[in-house]
């Protein structure tokens, strides 16, 4: 079928354990909401990524939780590049000092540090961690030594300065920066990334001026969320009707420590077991409930690819008129636009990644499961 030749997404929480006690995530380690502790199992890991390469998995971001507190994490970086799929951690940045070489070694291809606020006395309070700031600061001048690019994601929230945050992340080494949304209320699966929080508590126009303070960030620092996304998470945001459904099931996936597969994170039900995943129809349904930032921004940059590979099977079945409606929506110029747009920036982390391949490139005849070992 071509619309499988497009590659696809999956962020995988590893574990629900976090050292970490910020004040809207509720993984924090003074909450008591994510249970007993949980990590993936590393052979079921190993079991489980021929499966998502089957199912043109070709980019997997390592969540939790806090994933660096997973006994294994060097390994499942290891295994996940040795299966073909381009991987990345996003972490709070604690354990960076003790990991960065050997994820590096084990093939890590992007690095991504969460950022609460453009004051690192006040990002240390919400993380609860002091000393955070400085551990920090020597991962990222290890990973770009390592030749491994450094991304902050950022939720938008009370304590971040906009006006003041590309200074704070040129100053930290970032290359580029990420932004999410607040979440409230439950996200309906596994996943905690969410709280009750006034940090987060915004109304409408708050939320509104936010986007548009991000609008401002990208005029002086890189920022990964396309204009045309930042567009649709504000029509969401007025009420709005949004221009591109989300991807999610369909070429974004969310899965878990339970290896329970998922539409996305904030869907309230799993699709099943990863290990039944060869056998899940995807889920075109369109869908617009949430606005959580990684599928919104996905969603608008393989809009147009999505289109192109369902005008490609109408044409396949003769249906001619479908193909030309299929392509000449607005929505796909929009897509078009913002891959224009952002097309720079990709090949500046293409550019990265081929460095870091070459920095950390492994001896001819060393098995790709055994780059590295856990410090």
């Amino acid at each position: 079928m071509p619309a499988l030749a497009l590659p696809a997404v999956c962020d995988f929480s590893i574990t629900n354990v976090c050292n970490a006690a910020c004040d809207f995530c509720s993984f924090a380690r003074d909450k008591t909401i994510a249970g007993p502790a949980r990590y993936v199992d590393g052979e079921a890991f190993s079991r489980v990524l021929p499966i998502l390469f089957r199912r043109r998995i070709r980019y997997m971001t390592l969540q939790g939780g806090e994933p660096l507190v997973h006994p294994q994490i060097v390994r499942l970086v290891s295994q996940t590049t040795g299966a073909g799929i381009a991987c990345a951690v996003i972490t709070n940045g604690w354990f960076l000092p003790r990991y960065i070489a050997s994820l590096a070694a084990a093939g890590l291809e992007r690095l991504i540090i969460s950022i609460d606020s453009t004051k690192l006395g006040e990002h240390e309070r919400n993380r609860g961690l002091d000393g955070l700031g400085r551990r920090i600061a020597q991962g990222i001048e290890r990973a770009h030594a390592l030749g491994v690019p450094v991304q902050a994601s950022v939720t938008v929230n009370r304590l971040v300065c906009y006006d003041e945050l590309p200074d704070m992340l040129r100053r930290l080494g970032f290359d580029d920066v990420a932004f999410s949304y607040p979440r409230r209320e439950p996200l309906g699966s596994s996943s905690l990334v969410y709280g009750e929080s006034d940090l987060v508590d915004l109304g409408r126009d708050e939320l509104l001026a936010a986007i548009d303070a991000i609008g401002r960030v990208r005029k002086q620092f890189p920022v990964l969320n396309p204009r045309a996304s930042l567009a649709e998470v504000a029509r969401y945001v007025r009420g709005e009707d949004q221009k591109v459904p989300c991807i999610g099931g369909y070429k974004y996936f969310y899965l878990d420590w339970n290896l329970d597969i998922w539409r996305c994170e904030a869907w309230n039900e799993p699709l099943g077991s990863v290990f039944d995943f060869d056998r899940m129809p995807a889920q075109r349904d369109p869908c617009n409930a949430c606005m959580m930032g990684c599928y919104r921004n996905a969603s608008m940059l393989m809009h147009a690819a999505v289109a192109a590979t369902d005008a490609a099977r109408s044409l396949t079945a003769g249906q001619v008129g479908n193909a030309i409606s299929t392509l000449f929506r607005r929505s796909v110029a929009q897509s078009l636009g913002a891959l224009a747009a952002e097309l720079p920036k990709m090949r500046r982390q293409a550019r990265r990644r081929r460095r870091a391949a070459a920095c950390n490139e492994v001896p001819s005849g060393a098995p790709a499961n055994n780059r590295a070992e856990a410090s």
